[in-house]
């Protein structure tokens, strides 16, 4: 019965270690991923599509980091009503809003938003929304760009914006 102590001791051991490395290879994969879905040349900003089949742009709300899920169905920039509680934004009002899942009545706020890349929005109406996943950059900020989806990526042509931003 000694033995036996030492023996599952050793086993858990060695499924524990095998179950860490397995965390950190998907975590890595997953930094690698976002790594390599963004890039920046020559005043030109390309976003990969995600594992997720979105595109994602990473920004700030009134300098807080946000992931920005592109949404070029929506007509403006919604985000999870607990996240504008956190930046303890003010209401300014409320409306109503045609979701996927229904209509919803949501809070209108202002925040500065900043996307990578230098696309800025000072102000921005936004509207918060009750169980909202992701913030959602819509097509008051997409549609002041110069942009275009083609294989698998977002290409955003700043230097076509420069006049606009």
């Amino acid at each position: 019965m000694s033995d036996e102590l030492p023996r599952t001791l050793k086993f858990a051991t060695v499924w524990l270690l095998l179950g860490a490395l397995v965390f950190v290879g998907f975590e890595w994969r997953a930094h690698e991923a976002r790594q390599t879905s963004f890039s920046i040349q020559g005043g030109v900003i390309e976003i990969r599509r995600g594992g997720d089949g979105h595109y994602h742009w990473p920004g700030t709300l009134n300098g807080r980091a946000v992931d920005f899920l592109v949404d070029t169905g929506a007509s403006g920039v919604a985000i999870p009503a607990e996240l504008a509680r956190d930046l303890k934004l003010e209401p300014e009002g409320t409306v109503r809003s045609s979701t996927a899942g229904g209509w919803v009545t949501g809070q209108v706020l202002r925040a500065d938003l900043t996307l990578d890349g230098g696309v800025r929005a000072d102000r921005l109406r936004i509207v918060a929304l009750p169980n909202l996943d992701d913030p959602l950059l819509g097509m008051d900020v997409l549609g002041r760009l110069h942009w275009q989806q083609r294989d698998g990526a977002l290409r955003i042509d700043l230097r076509a914006d420069a006049g606009q931003r």
